[in-house]
């Protein structure tokens, strides 16, 4: 995602970023409602390819009515297909995991990807992090593994599952920092459903008659039918509203809200499942939003220093 924080923002449009980021905290949790009620009675596997196909269908027409090209660099296609890839092994395991886990959970465990990101970017892209970041995304780690005992104890070795999602993430977020700055958000989220679909279905065409919980797919009833085609909707939708949000508003404003996504979820979770995390993953969760929210502070000092130490004349 191509940052803003260096670009003038007027107030109306920072305002609009704000409204969008709270919109996908509210929209993206509905996702997770309906692969979660998909789940069910559909596989694992078709619930994530249904969520790519959905996506592609749904921005094939906005490609051409906005008059975008459908041509990728060479050189793109690669990044787009690992980009995708990455997505998709971290969408299946979190509809893997919450198939038996609260929403809350395992969305806690998935937030500890920002923190996978800042340790992979000081310890193999070189970049400058400072002591207190890694101290606090050591905390996080704590906070996530609060979060996974009881779970671990509840539901066995599927607590682990949203670590497979949080390590994916981590480095999609990675490939999509480059990437997002030579595409259109609308061309570069076709390209990742269409990519995703080619990957899902030949799979889902291999495991047919199979007997795989996970991957035989099936005819799904009208109700499954309209949950499969709502975590495809609120996918598109909310990933577009963050896209959006990012390119009206500075990271920095906007990353804070994005902890917001987890109340949102823990309350949708009580509400359509009567799921509610208990008070050790409680204790994980706010550790982990907290160890955020320093990061996050600390990235922003930094980053009003490095602003003064340019903006001060040469002695």
């Amino acid at each position: 995602m191509a940052t803003t924080d260096s670009i003038p923002q007027s107030t109306d449009r920072i305002l609009a970023g704000v409204a969008l980021m709270l919109g996908f905290c509210l929209t993206a949790p509905l996702l997770d409602v309906a692969a979660k009620l998909a789940s069910a009675s559909v596989p694992v596997g078709q619930i994530t390819a249904a969520r790519f196909v959905v996506q592609c269908a749904l921005m094939a027409p906005f490609i051409w009515i906005m008059g975008l090209s459908l041509r990728v660099a060479r050189g793109q296609l690669m990044v787009l297909a690992l980009r995708s890839v990455l997505l998709v092994f971290a969408t299946f395991c979190f509809i893997a995991a919450i198939r038996v886990m609260p929403l809350a959970d395992a969305l806690a465990i998935v937030f500890v990807a920002p923190f996978i990101v800042l340790l992979v970017g000081k310890f193999y892209l070189d970049e400058d992090v400072g002591p207190r970041r890694v101290g606090a995304a050591l905390v996080g780690f704590v906070g996530v593994l609060f979060v996974i005992q009881p779970s671990f104890a509840a539901f066995g070795a599927v607590a682990i599952i949203p670590l497979g999602t949080a390590v994916a993430f981590a480095f999609y977020i990675l490939v999509t920092r480059g990437l997002s700055r030579r595409m259109h958000p609308v061309a570069l989220q076709f390209h990742t459903g269409l990519i995703a679909s080619l990957f899902c279905i030949p799979m889902l065409m291999v495991a047919q008659g199979s007997g795989s919980e996970l991957f035989d797919p099936i005819w799904p009833t009208d109700i499954a039918l309209l949950w499969l085609l709502g975590a495809g909707f609120f996918a598109t939708v909310s990933h577009m509203m963050m896209t959006y949000a990012l390119s009206f508003a500075p990271s920095a404003t906007l990353a804070p809200l994005q902890y917001f996504e987890l109340p949102v979820a823990t309350l949708f979770g009580y509400l359509v499942f009567s799921d509610f995390p208990n008070m050790l993953s409680l204790l994980g969760i706010v550790i982990i939003i907290s160890a955020g929210l320093y990061m996050i502070h600390r990235e922003r000092v930094t980053a009003r220093r490095l602003v003064t130490a340019r903006a001060a004349p040469p002695i």
